[in-house]
């Protein structure tokens, strides 16, 4: 199934120390009509859309973006939220009703002390919990998105135990991308990947023992060793991309391998190359490479 992410703008409720998209926020969001078109040029080439923002659930069209994509046929219409707003069991069946039908939360703590640390944004774990609660409740296919950072790689495990207790349909660690705030917080937010796999595999265990689907993404594969079918980047549909002129993107999965993550000497001895995506560009700028061990 090719899909498309839609880019509806930078504005959002949270303010993630390891935002990737905090340098753009200025430039606000994009308009309906924008929006319109590229939903309505998309439907040639795809039959999946992914809403995401910033925030897309804060917007005034939110429910109107939702009932065009259903009226031009996507068969697959998946909110990409930090799930905040699905706290309102009438905002969860609304978007039902408008044609949502799958859910990506993102939520990044065990606790909300955590999470709320993370998000910079007070109560942000209760609602976002709050909402997978009345999804899963509501018949929806959630999945979530936990991004690893310093302050909660040695707690996957426990997150990992969380949301097989709210029944997610699945869940995925996501290694921090280290741009914008990210990149602007580098020392504070991202750990070397050699010292987070260790724990993500613990998450990994606990989603596989309970029979949870459970992904990791940008974790190159000689940390992925005994894991290789949790890798993301083998499940992932071609994408094309779609927001503000130079978010466009016609075929994701090569931009992000050819310019978006790194590849070392060494790789071209290690068994897992030709699958295997490398590390974020910015990581391996910042950290260098000699964690990476070609694997025979």
């Amino acid at each position: 199934m090719k899909r498309v992410d839609i880019k509806t703008g930078f504005l959002c409720n949270n303010n993630c120390r390891f935002c990737v998209q905090a340098d753009n926020k200025c430039k606000g969001n994009r308009s309906f009509d924008d929006i319109s078109n590229d939903l309505i040029d998309s439907r040639k080439r795809c039959i999946g859309v992914v809403f995401t923002g910033g925030e897309v659930t804060i917007r005034d069209d939110f429910f109107d973006l939702i009932k065009l994509a259903k009226e031009l046929n996507y068969e697959e219409i998946q909110i990409q939220t930090n799930g905040r707003m699905f706290a309102s069991l009438d905002f969860c069946k609304k978007t039902i009703e408008a044609g949502a039908n799958v859910f990506g939360l993102a939520l990044h703590g065990y606790c909300s002390d955590q999470h709320d640390f993370l998000t910079k944004a007070n109560g942000s774990f209760n609602q976002t919990v709050r909402g997978i609660i009345n999804l899963r409740r509501l018949g929806q296919i959630v999945g979530t998105n936990t991004v690893i950072v310093k302050s909660n790689y040695l707690d996957c495990s426990k997150i990992a135990k969380l949301l097989v207790k709210l029944k997610v349909n699945q869940f995925q660690f996501a290694f921090v991308h280290p741009m914008g705030n990210a990149w602007n917080n580098f020392d504070s937010v991202v750990p070397p990947i050699s010292e987070a796999a260790p724990f993500i595999h613990k998450g990994l265990d606990v989603g596989i023992k309970a029979g949870v689907k459970c992904m990791a993404e940008a974790i190159p594969y000689c940390f992925m060793v005994g894991y290789e079918s949790c890798i993301v980047e083998n499940r992932i549909p071609e994408t094309e991309i779609r927001g503000l002129k130079h978010q466009n993107i016609d075929d994701f999965l090569k931009q992000k391998r050819i310019y978006g993550k790194s590849k070392f000497p060494q790789c071209v001895d290690c068994k897992g190359d030709k699958f295997c995506e490398g590390p974020w560009s910015e990581y391996s700028e910042k950290m260098g490479f000699s964690e990476f061990k070609a694997l025979k």
